[in-house]
């Protein structure tokens, strides 16, 4: 039992020195945004593996996220009924199970499933984390808590790629979820060890389960995601089942909004958005996943697709950004309490928006250093991003309302990551088309430099298949270079568009209030 002395120095987190609460509760959390990644680098694999295209297998990211999304905010009410310390263990045992099957699945539908339930598992993980620290420090330390948030929040899905792609060429893609499983265990030892609820949720009194609400969520996200990841396939909204879908879609979120607002024992609610800093920071989070998430998924894909690198080599390229976060969120929570914290989220999204036009300029001859500064600097950017708008998102709401709003908070992020993801797929697919188009239309079959290629190319190819089959192959290969040049410039255009929107947050981040000094409590909080 603590002592009332360990009380006395650590009044939030029940005796127990929040630093040891931080590493119980980080744990699951890292080991969640992780999985987020892990396999990105691994999609091609799992696309072979199990029978399905690429496009098909990013349906591993964007089920999990979706997933994820639906159960964050009905994590506040589970916290509440249950017990929080008791929610968060029953969160990591589904997670840690889920990741077995996810390993062992045999076909797509079944990896999906089990993403599906992996991803419901650890939905509360990341909000039940996120206010267990706020609660456990005190309000002037706030910055360093959330700079330990941020570093597993922005660190696990930049090593993610690094780590599934050695497991992936060194055993198996199937090894990016079992790692999962010895550290689900460890983290459930700690969080029974070092968590416990606050007097408020033990004492609380629960209203019955918004049913309805959880239903339409369930609804308006479901169908946001199939529309998202089918419609490319049956042209959007060319299919009919595509328009039906956005009709459901519409009512669903339209319902869920107004049953949210107008019923205060609601799922949800967003009577909290009338809070100018959070309405704001859910806008903002929103648009940084779109931002952050295009570019997990894209990068790997890149050079994996269109440069010929393995998993391992493509997560090893990107990996660096976990040295820029290393550096940048010790930074980040020193100059948190002393510099105008939007000054700090503004000029981080300038830096990730010139990281991402620079990963804008590449071409085919670029080696394995060449992006290397640019993702050093992602890593630190998103550190001066996350920290500051998590700290003046939730700066002025209530503890006993952090839970309700951390729930929203990371929602929207998921959500955001998951359209971003489907757009950028979509992008990737139609822009090479045309891309492709547009090459073609200046290579007619008379063209000089064309016919010399060609003959130079026959002329290789004539020792190896002979002379019938030298012409017919040279045209193959000029074919094939067209695609892989085809497919760097849809590249490049959804890396000139990621940093165009994260141009575009760097303004927007202004619309936050000031926010309140660190030496005084916000309205509402106690």
């Amino acid at each position: 039992m603590p002592t009332d002395a360990a009380h006395a120095r650590y009044p939030l987190s029940q005796g127990v020195n929040p630093w040891l609460v931080t590493a119980a509760v980080m744990l699951p959390t890292f080991m969640e945004v992780l999985d987020t990644a892990i396999a990105s680098v691994a999609l091609p694999y799992i696309a072979g593996s199990l029978s399905a295209s690429n496009d098909e297998a990013t349906w591993v990211l964007t089920s999990y996220l979706v997933a994820n999304a639906v159960i964050l905010p009905a994590s506040n009410w589970f916290a509440r009924k249950f017990g929080r310390k008791r929610f968060l263990m029953t969160c990591v045992v589904i997670f840690t199970i889920a990741s077995f099957f996810c390993g062992a699945a045999p076909t797509l539908g079944v990896i999906l499933l089990a993403r599906i339930m992996q991803g419901a598992g650890g939905g509360a993980l990341q909000p039940l984390s996120q206010a267990i620290l706020l609660e456990s420090f005190p309000l002037a330390q706030r910055s360093m808590a959330m700079a330990a948030y941020g570093l597993g929040i922005v660190l696990a899905p930049v090593l993610g790629p690094t780590l599934g792609g050695w497991l992936t060429d060194t055993f198996s893609w199937r090894y990016a979820f079992y790692i999962n499983i010895p550290v689900g265990i460890l983290a459930i030892a700690m969080i029974h060890r070092f968590v416990h609820d606050p007097p408020y949720i033990k004492h609380a009194k629960v209203g019955p389960f918004d049913n309805l609400g959880f239903g339409l969520l369930c609804v308006w996200t479901g169908c946001l995601q199939v529309v998202l990841d089918k419609g490319q396939e049956d042209d959007w909204f060319g299919a009919v089942w595509v328009r039906w879908a956005v009709v459901a879609l519409v009512v669903a979120l339209v319902w869920w909004i107004w049953r949210s607002w107008s019923n205060p024992d609601g799922l949800v609610n967003l009577h909290a958005l009338k809070d100018r800093n959070f309405r704001t920071g859910c806008f903002m989070i929103a648009l940084l996943g779109m931002c952050i998430y295009i570019t997990i998924a894209m990068l790997p894909l890149y050079y994996q697709e269109v440069m010929g690198y393995t998993a391992f080599w493509a997560g090893l390229v990107v990996g660096p950004r976990g040295l820029g976060s290393f550096i940048g969120s010790p930074i980040i929570g020193v100059l948190g309490s002393r510099i105008d914290n939007r000054k700090l989220l503004s000029a981080g999204f300038l830096g990730f928006g010139a990281c991402a036009m620079l990963f804008g300029s590449v071409d085919l001859n670029i080696g394995p250093l060449t992006l290397l500064l640019p993702i050093i600097l992602t890593g630190f950017a998103l550190s001066f991003v996350f920290v500051p708008l998590a700290t003046m998102t939730t700066s002025t709401i209530p503890y006993k309302e952090m839970g309700n709003a951390t729930g929203l908070f990371n929602m929207l992020r998921n959500i955001g990551g998951s359209v971003g993801i489907s757009m950028a797929t979509t992008a990737v697919i139609r822009r090479s088309d045309l891309h492709q188009t547009y090459l073609a239309g200046h290579l007619a079959p008379s063209s000089w430099l064309l016919q010399q290629k060609a003959g130079m190319m026959a002329g290789f190819l004539s020792h190896r298949l002979g002379p019938a089959a030298a012409r017919p192959g040279s045209y193959g290969l000029l074919y094939g270079q067209m695609q892989q040049q085809s497919a760097l410039l849809a590249y490049v255009d959804v890396f000139r568009w990621t940093a165009l929107l994260a141009f575009f947050c760097a303004a927007a981040t202004w619309l936050f209030k000031k926010p309140p000094k660190h030496g005084s409590l916000p309205p509402g909080v106690h």
